[in-house]
């Protein structure tokens, strides 16, 4: 128990669940079926995003491409399989969008693993070059006339829920989507080498490198499978949104981040958890979607949130300033 408490995981779920208690004290509406679903609907996309963000910092990174790579894949493969009058089984579009995400994604680990360029530097280059080319060569309006399929999947939903008013609320079939990713991260850095790797890559490159593990490999495979996560959350987010506009998801990228780094995550790299982040992500979520409950006007958003960024930061940097000074102490 004492060891839990020690954890960034357990204040983060504190201010959380303190947080709901004073909005649930203050708005009734607040521990409603409805606005829960409200929050989990909120949270499947930037859930993904989260993920995305977290192992790239984990290595010792910062990745601020991955809204733009969305948006780039969604609208690119909507606008295909839109010319193509495409009737055929969903899961090709969503394969097309992470296909796409994915070529996105080693452009950024040619220039960090090979050319050994700061990936802040890369990934803001690389956003501001996806966007453009989008809107110049690709497209500028959105497309609203969905392909059959995707507006299919968009009405799937795996639970439904009447309320009092008679209005019928549900989970899409999205969240099934975004667990699976959620699942497969979790898997990914709990259980196999190449997990062990972006830790380690994170922790310290040279110490990596000299027992054995290849920066260049590791990379390449995190911004691929960045690319490719994020290819598959912008499908989602056409299918929920039931149109696909080239300047959605742009700007997103500093709420994920601050979300991954509340939950834990060292910016400094080498630490971080899939628990951690979704408990910062659900932290943002609940102060995006609650402070007009509690009659906050809705600019303070960013004002309490690059407060957290702050907080959650400094608690960071707090810890690794004490666990030197215990491994000096114990040396010594």
């Amino acid at each position: 128990m004492k060891k839990v408490m020690q954890t960034s995981e357990f204040y983060v779920a504190i201010v959380v669940l303190a947080l709901f208690l004073v909005i649930g004290s203050q708005s009734s509406a607040f521990f409603t079926i409805t606005n829960l679903f409200d929050l989990i609907r909120s949270g499947i996309v930037p859930g993904i995003f989260v993920m995305c963000a977290m192992l790239v910092i984990i290595s010792g990174g910062i990745d601020v491409s991955f809204p733009a790579i969305a948006t780039f894949s969604m609208f690119c493969s909507t606008k295909i399989l839109h010319s193509m009058h495409f009737d055929g089984p969903v899961f090709v579009a969503f394969l097309l969008s992470g296909l796409i995400g994915l070529c996105l994604g080693l452009i950024n680990a040619v220039f960090i693993s090979l050319f050994r360029l700061p990936t802040l530097i890369v990934t803001l280059g690389t956003s501001s070059m996806f966007s453009g080319f989008l809107l110049t060569f690709v497209g500028s309006s959105q497309i609203s006339d969905l392909p059959k399929p995707l507006l299919a999947f968009s009405k799937e939903q795996i639970f439904k829920f009447t309320n009092d008013s008679g209005i019928t609320v549900g989970l899409p079939a999205a969240v099934l989507v975004s667990l699976g990713v959620i699942v497969l991260v979790a898997l990914l850095l709990r259980y196999t080498m190449m997990g062990r790797g972006i830790y380690a890559l994170g922790g310290d490159a040279v110490s990596a490198q000299r027992i054995g593990f290849s920066p260049i490999r590791i990379q390449f495979f995190i911004y691929g499978f960045v690319g490719l996560m994020a290819g598959v959350a912008g499908m989602i987010h056409t299918t929920m949104m039931r149109n696909s506009n080239p300047v959605d998801l742009l700007g997103t990228e500093l709420l994920i981040i601050a979300a991954v780094v509340l939950g834990g995550t060292r910016i400094t790299g080498g630490h971080g958890t899939v628990l951690g982040s979704l408990l910062g992500l659900l932290l943002v979520i609940t102060i995006q979607n609650s402070l007009i409950l509690l009659g906050i006007p809705s600019y303070w958003q960013r004002f309490v949130i690059g407060a957290l960024i702050l907080i959650g930061t400094g608690v960071a940097a707090y810890q690794v300033k004490r666990s030197i000074m215990r491994r000096k102490s114990i040396v010594s």
